[in-house]
């Protein structure tokens, strides 16, 4: 029988054990949540670079009792070079998705440390960064055990990054790392000492900021210093929705939050009374198609969006939305997928503080461009731009879309969630997946995380866009749901493609409750 993990005094879950224990450390030392999340997203980058790194974006939702959540919005701007005359001019029909022209927009993450350590201020005495940092450090200068996904998709992408300038070097100097291998990141821990003796603004606006843009220009990236200068972090109000069973809350575009929060809400809507029959399966797909077709005729950049997400996510709109659903037959699809690799980490204290962060460098590896002197990996998010008319259209200044989208519940029973995922196109249907069977259905938190998933449209490189469905679903759920004329793809008993799953809820007698995604590498790092 499954279980999830408890404790009082605080806990971190993430799909690595050791940014889990880098997190939990500074909770030990009297951190708050916030801290020991800077403290395992830090480590995460240096453990998981395949997945996410300093060179990536992070969008946080903060939860302190007695308050409304907060988001912080930690994702950067296209290059006010980066305009479509730019790439037409490189010969580009559309925008590389690897190397220094895919590196157009600011790296947000570590901006957005910085925003979230300014909420926490008024929490009390702060630790130094020099105490979030060291594990990372530690990490990147002592070297870190290759996992079997870092392996397996750098074998797999291998065509892709071999000739992207400093991936080599950074990561397969030795070849192509197998299970086991030790990787050292001796820059990056450099650039993570520098930012702890010097401030996260450094990165910005400092030493550490010139040396990113030179090395940006000269490798041929649009983005400059005055860009990168440019950035701040914001915090902003979130989106939230009203469900039977509390309010739930994530964050607003360019993310595709409003998709995750509209499938709970139809699906709350259609009264299915149990778990993982037919009836919960389809009903979730069925959400699904409906969310994503809004988020992909509307979901950017906020400044430049001509419809309203809260509209979307009204009573009206979504008991419309529902009645509309065919609980016995499937509705065509596909539509267009959005891929993207990421992490989710959640994080408690034992005063009631709950975050959910999530951080990525877009698809695995981001640009694949590893910058000489600090040694940080840029992401490859302006990949998601178009050059076509739309509401990603690329124009300088401009915000991509984002597949990141952290969630957190304040439940009417006291509880407050925080809950997750990497996975691109599949992270608001997981998120579904997880929250269904563990608040509305009542099963066990771990076993909610474990059960066996399914994911609509292509993600991890798949040119599929069918439902794919892990083997561990009943066989009489699955004829059942080819035979209401959904395309049916069976997979693996734990797939990698449905993403690295996680929550940790505060409970209103002080327990605090976590679990971790088997598919990954991580951990629940209690207090």
């Amino acid at each position: 029988m499954l279980h999830s993990r408890s404790c009082r005094g605080g806990m971190v879950t993430a799909p690595h054990h050791l940014a889990a224990q880098a997190g939990a450390a500074v909770l030990r030392e009297g951190g708050n949540a916030v801290e020991a999340m800077v403290a395992a997203a830090a480590a995460i980058a240096v453990v998981y670079p395949h997945m996410n790194g300093i060179g990536g974006d992070g969008f946080w939702l903060i939860a302190e009792p007695g308050k409304a959540p907060v988001a912080v919005r930690a994702c950067g701007q296209s290059a006010a070079l980066a305009d479509q005359a730019f790439y037409r001019d490189h010969g580009d029909t559309s925008i590389p998705a690897r190397g220094a022209r895919a590196a157009l927009t600011v790296a947000g993450a570590v901006g957005g440390w910085q925003a979230a350590l300014d909420v926490a201020a008024p929490w009390g005495k702060a630790l130094p960064l020099s105490s979030l940092l060291a594990d990372a450090i530690r990490h990147a200068q002592d070297g870190v055990t290759v996992t079997p996904s870092q392996a397996a998709l750098t074998k797999s992408k291998w065509n892709e990054l071999k000739d992207v300038p400093g991936f080599v070097e950074a990561f397969a100097a030795d070849g192509q790392p197998q299970v086991g291998d030790t990787l050292k990141q001796p820059r990056i821990a450099a650039t993570l000492a520098r930012l702890a003796e010097a401030g996260l603004d450094d990165y910005y606006r400092g030493d550490l900021a010139r040396s990113i843009a030179r090395d940006l220009e000269a490798l041929g990236s649009p983005l400059r210093l005055a860009d990168i200068a440019g950035y701040r972090a914001s915090v902003v109000e979130p989106l939230s929705v009203q469900l039977s069973v509390g309010r739930v809350f994530n964050q607003p575009p360019p993310t595709q939050g409003v998709s995750s929060l509209n499938i709970i809400a139809l699906f709350d809507r259609l009264g299915v009374k149990e778990a993982e029959g037919f009836a919960h399966l389809h009903g979730l797909v069925e959400s699904t198609k409906r969310a994503f077709r809004w988020r992909n005729r509307h979901v950017g950049d906020p400044a430049y969006m001509t419809a309203d997400p809260r509209e979307a996510l009204s009573d009206a709109v979504l008991d419309a939305e529902a009645r509309a659903i065919d609980m016995q037959r499937a509705a065509p699809w596909p539509e267009v997928a959005k891929p993207g690799d990421t992490i989710w980490m959640g994080a408690a204290d034992a005063q009631g503080r709950v975050v959910s962060y999530i951080q990525s460098v877009f698809w695995e590896f981001g640009s694949g461009l590893v910058l000489p002197e600090s040694g940080v990996q840029w992401q490859n998010r302006g990949a998601s731009f178009t050059l076509a008319p739309g509401p990603n259209a690329l124009l300088p200044g401009r915000l991509p879309f984002h597949t990141l989208n952290p969630a957190l519940a304040q439940l009417k029973d006291g509880r407050v969630l925080a809950y997750g995922t990497m996975g691109g196109e599949g992270q608001p249907q997981t998120q579904a997946a997880v929250f269904t069977r563990h608040v509305l259905f009542g099963q066990d938190m771990q076993a909610a995380v474990t059960a066996p998933r399914w994911l609509l449209g292509k993600t991890w490189g798949e040119d599929s866009t069918n439902l794919k469905l892990e083997s561990r679903i009943a066989p009489q759920v699955i004829d059942a749901l080819r035979a209401a004329g959904h395309d049916i793809q069976v997979v693996g008993a734990f797939e990698d493609m449905m993403g690295h799953a996680g929550a940790v809820a505060f409970h209103p007698d002080g327990r605090i409750e976590g679990a971790t995604d088997p598919r990954a590498d991580g951990a629940c790092a209690g207090v």
